[in-house]
């Protein structure tokens, strides 16, 4: 370990009002963590360079799964253990089950929040491409009040988000999918557990009539930030499912990555092989 915890300084605000008027009075100086499983990474390695931080972990009015009307509402601090678990969520929205079920080992997914994964930014995160499937939108919250913001136009490039100094990502509310769906996620890493996403691609498309009525595609691990891949949705949005262009997509798909070599895959590996995904999603889709 090669983090000094007398370098740090940490608080436990008692409330979210509290918290709030921390942010404001400071703005900049706090770092807020719930679970603390990215922070701590980076903490062990050394390259933590904040030092002060607020602890919201015991903050009641962040944390729930609730259902409200067409939506279901997510609290920030919902960890990955209660999506994993929440029988509504199993209903609506298995890619944001199989997502969390990916989400590292079981102690992890007690303690990482889905408020985190997406404050975090990571473009490896496993619930991102999810969330942007199923139209997804944050409330975020400071002291000047609260706002939405859809979760596909949140994230603005590497670690850069639509969030204030002074706000926090209160709930994510996932609008319940209507009449004929079809739910799909993938995640290809070095392993089937305890591995980072060498690419992820999450799917839901509504189906009227035997034609795609309504499509969006998620991605991570192959851009800045997750992104949806929407030349690869426009080439397919109408489409009947008996003719699904899929080297229209395949090949649409591209305009909609920017991916990069590193430690994990080479930029054409990831090119390559997302493309191979949305094909197996494809023909998994045709044969619904």
């Amino acid at each position: 370990m090669r983090g000094y915890l007398s370098d740090c300084d940490i608080r436990v605000p008692g409330s979210l009002t509290e918290a709030l008027a921390m942010l404001s009075g400071e703005p900049g100086v706090w770092t807020p963590f719930a679970g603390g499983t990215d922070l701590m990474v980076v903490y062990n390695a050394g390259r933590l360079k904040a030092t002060r931080f607020l602890d919201l972990s015991g903050l009641a009015e962040l944390r729930g799964i609730q259902e409200e009307g067409a939506c279901l509402a997510f609290g920030s601090l919902a960890t990955f253990s209660d999506i994993r678990d929440h029988r509504a969520v199993h209903q609506h929205f298995p890619n944001l089950v199989k997502s969390a079920r990916a989400t590292g080992a079981l102690a992890i997914q007690n303690r990482g929040t889905l408020g985190g994964n997406i404050v975090n930014a990571s473009p490896a995160a496993d619930t991102p491409p999810s969330l942007l499937a199923y139209g997804a939108e944050l409330e975020l919250v400071s002291s000047r009040g609260r706002r939405r913001v859809a979760y596909d136009h949140f994230h603005l490039g590497y670690k850069q988000m639509d969030l204030a100094a002074d706000e926090l990502v209160a709930r994510i509310l996932v609008p319940k999918p209507e009449g004929r769906s079809f739910h799909y996620f993938r995640k290809v890493g070095t392993r089937q557990a305890q591995a980072i996403a060498k690419v992820c691609l999450a799917a839901h498309v509504r189906i009227v009539d035997g034609n795609l009525a309504e499509l969006r595609i998620g991605l991570g691990s192959v851009a800045p930030a997750p992104v949806r891949a929407r030349n690869a949705e426009a080439a397919l949005l109408g489409k009947s499912l008996t003719d699904l262009p899929v080297l229209a997509a395949r090949a649409a798909l591209l305009a909609d990555m920017s991916p990069i070599d590193d430690i994990r895959a080479s930029a054409h590996y990831r090119s390559v092989v997302t493309q191979n995904v949305l094909g197996h999603m494809l023909r998994e889709l045709a044969n619904v």
